[in-house]
């Protein structure tokens, strides 16, 4: 996905975190969030809410002043929702945090995921791409190309691909089993 950022926003949203290291390793947390900058925030919630199955998690704002100060935006401020997958809540859950900044944009080349460098598209395992199928009909959402595609048979024909765009033009993978209808 174009627009990605890979920023721990979690830090501004949580003025109780605590930075003690409660797992092996290096880092803090087992999960990444992922940030994109949306032209709607609204719109970009209904739709990874209704069409995908996310949860809103919570939000927060970053005044201007700060994302200045600490290279985020150009004196920009950031309205942020922020949402997980189903029932996920917590340190074990990836979260998916969606930015508007007023003023911003300019899109990019996506033709396809190939089209321009970067974080391209996110991958959401599925537990039935018949409900995923349901839920996308209902929200108005059409997957594209020729999807669901089963995989070849050098991968895994028992599994299908659903991709849909984002209202941005941004690409999110559905991969579950094949539809049985």
């Amino acid at each position: 996905m174009k627009n990605i950022l890979l920023i721990p926003f979690t830090l501004l949203a949580t003025a109780s975190l605590s930075l003690a290291d409660h797992h092996e390793g290096e880092f803090s947390e087992p999960t990444i969030d992922l940030g994109c900058v949306v032209s709607n925030i609204d719109a970009s919630v209904k739709f990874y809410t209704e069409a995908i199955g996310f949860k809103v998690a919570g939000g927060f704002k970053v005044p201007a002043d700060f994302a200045e100060k600490s290279g985020l935006t150009a004196g920009k401020a950031l309205d942020i929702k922020v949402l997980t997958l189903g029932g996920a809540s917590g340190e074990e859950a990836t979260k998916l945090k969606l930015m508007q900044v007023k003023g911003s944009g300019g899109k990019a080349d996506q033709a396809h995921i190939d089209s321009t460098l970067g974080f391209s598209y996110i991958t959401i395992m599925i537990k039935s791409t018949d409900a995923a199928l349901k839920r996308l009909k209902k929200a108005g959402v059409k997957p594209i190309a020729k999807g669901p595609a089963t995989l070849p048979k050098n991968l895994n024909p028992a599994i299908a691909l659903t991709i849909v765009r984002d209202p941005d033009g941004n690409f999110v993978e559905l991969v579950g089993p094949k539809p049985t209808k």
